[in-house]
């Protein structure tokens, strides 16, 4: 208990105190010295008017004790709850992870918390009494402080980033908001500034940029950069009246290094080549990787084609040198697509669309060379855009047909079977080659449809002529590598022989070697759920896809088909006649039927009678014609 309210509570125990002995005293002086009943009363009123007035002193005294002890409290109280709420100020204060910082109305500091210090590595003692501009780090010109300044005195207050320096000395980012606080009488009495060190979030955001736009595999800037960059290179050509060329590279036949020795061989050939390609540029060129195993080179300072021909053939002989990669000694070859600014295009658009064409044209070749962009390219390019478009309608308005070629038995001349191959009857153009067509359904994925179309128009002729009497061993139907490499064939083939009724013996899946190659252990897969459902398979331009003895012994296929351009030579090319001799006695030994097609003289179709070959087909034999113009007569005598 206070020594206040002691006071009080002696007061009003000294006043009943007193009241009790003064009625005691009045009631003796009563009875003891007043006999008449006069004298009585007079003693009473004086008596009575004496206790009043006493009364009144004590109570008057009592009550401003009272009074002052009451206000003395509320004003303890306001005390205790103000010095609480600093306490919880002061921990909020100390505790909190931002840095604060109290200067007085000069300018000087007069406090700073636990987090200042942790952020900025100085102590208390070294910064209290000193100037905010300690911290300046030289990364904002005096405009920035004139600004900040001005924006407190009209609002009180700034938020905004600034950079500062530790003291380490090293530089970092803040994001802090300062105001202004007054007194009771509106004078400026301090600055306070809060601040979080926003390093980590700065040091994300340059990371996500930085991923954004490089290619994660060989850090070098990605498509989206270096289209960037482009665009920039051509805007100073433009004004300085300078040339750039852009070269696009593509590595031949990398897909072989991913397949034979796995991905992270390919990836680390990949590093290979960008820091050897790295290696061969100085200022001024850019390189980049677009995807996959395609890069490009910016020649920002190229004003004439010799030197950006001389560039590419460096690129080309520079990548010859072999490669050591996880043990192995790796060889690998470019094609290279030239285009230049500002004879080939104007924008970093055109230039790389120019750069792809030149480059198609490379590989279309023979690549490992390079092709420079002309405008025949850019007409070839819009056709070829201008004919997928028109594919696709064509599947749906059904101007494709298929025509049938014959398939002789070489011995006897009989007719014994036929190919389905597919044509497209334009409404305008006629009818359109399948070398024009077919390369685009490839590119633009339409090939698996027309395969699947074919194959059903193909089943129901077939069971119409079977129908019909007629007397043939087998339909065959090319099957495209990205329609095999799908594992819903099984399940197409199925069903086009359950919908059309055709014995599955009857019908004939002819799959190229390479297509064979890019996956072997999926083909094996694929090809025996094939040959469950008793189909036919052959392996179609048999010897240009590089496969192995070991692999092709366990492929179940019945017929290898000898690719034209073995064909075409003989009989007078050795090379082609060994070739041809070579896969005919390959075939024999392993149990299986040979297919020579292409055939277009005699002296072709008596080399391979010679050497035993199997079947024939070609245009000696007769050309691919509609189910109804189809010749059933037997052949002319080879011999």
């Amino acid at each position: 208990m206070s020594a206040t309210y002691r006071d009080a509570l002696r007061a009003a125990l000294l006043y009943l105190v007193l009241s009790v002995v003064w009625l005691q005293f009045s009631g003796y002086l009563l009875n003891s010295f007043f006999d008449s009943s006069d004298e009585l009363l007079r003693w009473q009123l004086i008596n009575g008017y004496a206790w009043v007035v006493l009364s009144a002193g004590l109570i008057f005294l009592a009550r401003a004790r009272l009074f002052r002890c009451l206000g003395i409290g509320a004003r303890l109280r306001e005390r205790n709850e103000d010095r609480e709420r600093l306490r919880q100020a002061a921990a909020v204060f100390d505790c909190t992870r931002e840095g604060v910082l109290v200067t007085n109305s000069k300018g000087l500091i007069v406090h700073v918390n636990r987090a200042f210090m942790a952020i900025t590595g100085y102590q208390s003692e070294e910064v209290l009494g000193q100037q905010p501009s300690l911290f300046k780090s030289g990364h904002h010109p005096p405009g920035f402080y004139q600004a900040m300044f001005a924006t407190l005195d009209s609002t009180g207050e700034w938020s905004g980033e600034i950079w500062n320096r530790r003291k380490s000395g090293e530089i970092y980012p803040q994001w802090q908001t300062i105001r202004l606080i007054h007194d009771d009488q509106g004078q400026l009495s301090h600055y306070v500034a809060v601040f979080s060190d926003i390093s980590a979030i700065k040091d994300s955001e340059h990371e996500l940029t930085h991923l954004a736009h490089h290619d994660p595999l060989t850090d070098l800037p990605n498509r989206l950069l270096f289209t960037d960059r482009v665009e920039q290179a051509l805007a100073s050509a433009q004004i300085h009246k300078r040339g750039c060329a852009l070269l696009m590279i593509d590595l031949d036949h990398f897909k072989m290094i991913n397949d034979s020795l796995g991905h992270n061989v390919g990836d680390q050939m990949l590093k290979a080549v960008a820091e050897r390609l790295q290696g061969m540029f100085g200022p001024g060129i850019t390189l980049a990787r677009l995807g996959g195993d395609e890069f490009a080179v910016l020649a920002e300072s190229c004003p004439q084609l010799v030197q950006a021909a001389a560039l590419a053939q460096r690129i080309i002989d520079g990548l010859k040198e072999p490669f050591l990669i996880n043990g192995h000694q790796l060889f690998i070859n470019a094609s290279i697509g030239i285009s230049l600014f500002p004879g080939d295009a104007l924008s970093a658009e055109q230039l790389l669309r120019n750069a792809d064409s030149a480059l198609f044209k490379a590989k279309s070749a023979g690549r490992d060379d390079y092709a420079l962009y002309t405008e025949e390219l850019t007409a070839h390019a819009q056709q070829r855009v201008e004919i997928a478009f028109e594919l696709r309608r064509a599947l749906e308005q059904h101007e494709l047909r298929v025509y049938y070629q014959p398939v002789h038995d070489m011995k006897t001349s009989r007719l014994i079977g036929v190919e389905a191959l597919v044509r497209w009857e334009h409404p305008q153009r006629g009818l359109v080659s399948p070398a024009e067509f077919i390369p685009i359904a490839e590119r633009t994925g339409l090939i698996s449809d027309i395969d699947n179309w074919v194959m059903q128009q193909a089943c129901e002729q077939m069971c119409r002529w079977k129908r019909a009497g007629v007397e043939l061993s087998f339909i065959a139907v090319n099957v495209s590598s990205r329609l095999f490499a799908r594992r819903e064939l099984y399940q197409r083939v199925a069903q086009v022989l359950r919908e059309t009724g055709l014995d599955p013996a009857y019908l004939e899946l002819e799959v190229t070697e390479s297509a064979v190659m890019e996956d072997p252990e999926v083909a094996l897969e694929q090809m025996h759920r094939l040959r469950e459902l008793g189909v036919r398979l052959a392996i179609d331009d048999f010897g240009t896809g590089y496969s192995s003895l070991l692999r092709l012994k366990r492929l179940p296929v019945q017929k290898l088909k000898i690719d034209q351009g073995f064909v075409a030579g003989l009989p007078c090319d050795e090379d082609d006649g060994a070739i041809v001799r070579v896969i005919i006695a390959l075939a024999q030994s392993m149990g299986m039927q040979v297919h020579a097609e292409g055939i277009e003289q005699r002296e072709q179709a008596a080399f391979l009678l010679e050497h035993d070959c199997d079947l024939g087909q070609g245009y000696w034999f007769g050309r691919p014609v509609p189910a109804q113009a189809l010749d059933w007569a037997r052949a002319p005598a080879i011999g």
